[in-house]
């Protein structure tokens, strides 16, 4: 096929957050299993290329965001696209704008009847009572920024007087957070695909390595550091209540094309929403392909349906 005749595919990856050398991994993972024979594919890194990506528009079919936090997950670059006329795959502005936030989106699930950990939210110029908090929420605490992804910033507090500077730091991150009831449980992630009909993938169990105290940063990206159980090992309608929960979180929050929802399983069998992703991770072992895979479609054919549902 010649190269006017393939799909002109602008591939968004690196950006400005936290998260761009996690961006930049997972690009050359999808630059290798995208088909040559079916895709030229140009590459746009945000932090410096967004003229060329606006003057070049004319030459291009769709873009494919590889972008992880803030100015790629947060509904900015989606914004772009929109203006320009370029379909990309996933969610749009509004959807990728509330999922990022963590506060207004656990307010969302509550409106939805979803299960999610007790919160408090904090801005940067509130005077911040710390003995108050842990007298109302109890202790362990995991204290979040509100719009940072893949763990930056967050710690858990398991001694009261670590809160103020766990509170502290996360503000080094953004002007607004949260500080979470932990709780104990099993670690598992639902993924969604699909657009009038949604199908939940297979869950998959997150078990970090013993000495990191949560699915931190470390935990997430260095290898070895965590044992990714897919599907995960539990009963039938434990994980079917996982599924209907991880569309209840697509739904609520406006998604489109694919998500991942983040929950932790307890004891008594009670599923907390932690979190939802709408650009997860994208290499072959991410936990969103790891899912895709045990339904059966392959990390290349993943990326085709995602590149398609942007072109419908």
């Amino acid at each position: 096929m010649s190269k006017k005749n393939k799909i002109q595919l602008a591939l968004l990856c690196g950006g400005r957050s936290a998260e761009r050398d996690v961006s930049l991994a997972g690009a050359r993972e999808v630059e290798k299993a995208l088909d040559p024979g079916r895709y030229y594919i140009r590459r746009y890194d945000p932090a410096t290329d967004l003229d060329r990506l606006v003057i070049g528009r004319s030459h291009l079919d769709v873009a494919f965001i590889l972008l992880h936090g803030r100015y790629g997950e947060d509904g900015t670059i989606q914004g772009l696209l929109d203006l320009i006329g370029l379909p990309y795959q996933g969610s749009g502005v509004l959807g990728s704008a509330l999922a990022m936030d963590k506060h207004l989106a656990k307010v969302i699930y509550q409106e939805a009847g979803i299960l999610t950990p007790l919160w408090t939210y904090l801005l940067r110029s509130d005077k911040v009572d710390t003995k108050e908090i842990v007298n109302r929420m109890g202790i362990p605490l995991m204290v979040k920024p509100c719009t940072q992804g893949s763990s930056v910033g967050i710690k858990k507090v398991v001694d009261e007087n670590k809160l103020g500077p766990a509170i502290k730091e996360a503000f080094q991150w953004d002007n607004r957070v949260l500080v979470e009831s932990f709780i104990e449980g099993r670690e598992i992630t639902g993924g969604i695909l699909g657009l009038e009909e949604l199908l939940p993938l297979p869950v998959v169990e997150i078990i970090p390595e013993s000495s990191y105290l949560f699915f931190n940063y470390d935990a997430k990206y260095l290898p070895g550091a965590t044992k990714e159980i897919c599907p995960a090992d539990m009963p039938k309608q434990v994980s079917e209540k996982a599924g209907a929960l991880a569309v209840a979180a697509h739904k609520a929050l406006q998604l489109r094309a694919y998500s991942r929802t983040d929950m932790i399983l307890t004891d008594t069998g009670k599923i907390f929403v932690l979190e939802t992703n709408t650009i997860p991770g994208m290499t072959p072992t991410s936990l969103f392909p790891q899912a895709a895979k045990a339904a059966g479609i392959s990390f290349s054919r993943l990326l085709d349906q995602l590149i398609d549902m942007a072109l419908s």
